[in-house]
Protein backbone atom coordinates (compact mmCIF):
# COMPACT_ATOMS: atom_id res chain seq x y z
CA UNK A 1 0.00 0.00 0.00
CA UNK A 2 2.91 2.29 0.66
CA UNK A 3 4.01 2.66 -2.83
CA UNK A 4 0.26 3.56 -3.76
CA UNK A 5 -0.16 5.99 -1.49
CA UNK A 6 3.49 7.44 -2.83
CA UNK A 7 2.23 7.64 -6.28
CA UNK A 8 -1.32 8.88 -5.68
CA UNK A 9 0.86 12.20 -3.54
CA UNK A 10 3.16 12.67 -6.01
CA UNK A 11 0.54 12.55 -9.39
CA UNK A 12 -2.43 14.38 -7.39
CA UNK A 13 -5.27 14.83 -9.30
CA UNK A 14 -3.88 13.28 -12.12
CA UNK A 15 -3.97 9.88 -10.40
CA UNK A 16 -6.30 7.22 -11.25
CA UNK A 17 -6.70 9.63 -15.23
CA UNK A 18 -5.66 7.89 -18.12
CA UNK A 19 -2.73 9.24 -19.60
CA UNK A 20 -2.56 10.91 -22.79
CA UNK A 21 -2.93 9.07 -26.08
CA UNK A 22 -3.14 9.56 -29.84
CA UNK A 23 -5.52 7.17 -30.33
CA UNK A 24 -8.84 7.17 -27.68
CA UNK A 25 -10.51 4.34 -26.48
CA UNK A 26 -13.14 4.55 -29.00
CA UNK A 27 -10.82 4.33 -32.04
CA UNK A 28 -9.03 1.45 -30.77
CA UNK A 29 -12.08 -0.52 -30.47
CA UNK A 30 -13.14 0.23 -34.13
CA UNK A 31 -9.69 -1.21 -34.78
CA UNK A 32 -10.70 -4.16 -33.34
CA UNK A 33 -13.38 -4.54 -35.16
CA UNK A 34 -12.13 -4.25 -38.41
CA UNK A 35 -8.87 -6.32 -37.70
CA UNK A 36 -11.25 -8.91 -36.08
CA UNK A 37 -13.55 -9.04 -39.28
CA UNK A 38 -10.59 -9.01 -41.35
CA UNK A 39 -9.64 -12.15 -39.79
CA UNK A 40 -12.91 -13.97 -40.77
CA UNK A 41 -12.69 -12.60 -44.09
CA UNK A 42 -9.20 -13.83 -44.45
CA UNK A 43 -10.22 -17.54 -42.82
CA UNK A 44 -13.08 -18.23 -44.99
CA UNK A 45 -10.94 -16.89 -48.35
CA UNK A 46 -8.32 -19.66 -47.65
CA UNK A 47 -10.82 -22.51 -46.94
CA UNK A 48 -12.64 -21.17 -50.07
CA UNK A 49 -9.31 -21.65 -52.04
CA UNK A 50 -8.26 -24.53 -50.20
CA UNK A 51 -12.32 -26.51 -51.31
CA UNK A 52 -11.71 -24.99 -54.82
CA UNK A 53 -7.61 -26.79 -54.72
CA UNK A 54 -8.52 -29.61 -53.68
CA UNK A 55 -12.15 -30.57 -54.93
CA UNK A 56 -13.65 -28.12 -57.13
CA UNK A 57 -11.25 -27.62 -59.30
CA UNK A 58 -10.32 -31.57 -60.05
CA UNK A 59 -13.89 -32.32 -60.20
CA UNK A 60 -14.65 -29.55 -62.96
CA UNK A 61 -11.69 -30.98 -65.15
CA UNK A 62 -9.00 -27.66 -64.59
CA UNK A 63 -6.51 -29.88 -63.37
CA UNK A 64 -5.27 -33.05 -61.50
CA UNK A 65 -3.88 -33.21 -58.42
CA UNK A 66 -0.60 -35.20 -58.50
CA UNK A 67 -0.63 -39.05 -56.96
CA UNK A 68 2.12 -39.73 -54.35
Amino acid sequence: MGEAKRRKETLGDAYGQEKGSWLKKEQLLLIQKWVTRGTWVGIGLLVLIWLTVRFIGPSLGWWQLAAN
